[in-house]
């Protein structure tokens, strides 16, 4: 039962960061709810470094769908573990930035905090 919650739960965060990806290509001005103060989302340099964001959280999210298909759920477990390394970063980036709290505990946190949550869950199975 909770190795299928768990399941569950790295699909959606698959989808999840997928969609984030997709958006930055559509809409953006959304990257100003990462955190970092005076996101410039206007600046076409800018707008390079996100493209190169997105397509990098894109393939992450087809990265936990592989694993879903044709791994174990405790190489699922081992996956989700590294990647909530990248939440964590995000939550630091954020805090050095001077960036909100909510955004830094709120967001990159606890998104970190599912994804360990997860792993635990895949890896005892």
């Amino acid at each position: 039962m909770l190795t299928t919650v768990a399941i569950v739960l790295a699909g959606l965060i698959g989808a999840g960061i997928i969609v984030i990806g997709a958006r930055a290509f559509w809409a953006p001005q959304a990257a100003v709810g990462f955190g970092i103060p005076d996101t410039p989302t206007e600046d076409p340099a800018f707008r390079a470094w996100l493209s190169v964001k997105a397509v990098r959280d894109i393939a992450s999210g087809l990265f936990v769908f592989v694993l879903l298909a044709g791994a174990t759920p405790r190489l699922l477990g081992w996956f989700m573990l590294a990647a909530a390394a990248i939440p964590l970063g995000d939550a630091l980036i954020v805090l050095r930035s001077k960036g909100p709290k909510a955004a830094v505990y709120g967001i990159h946190g606890a998104t970190a905090l599912v994804m360990l949550v997860v792993s635990v869950l895949l890896l005892v199975a």
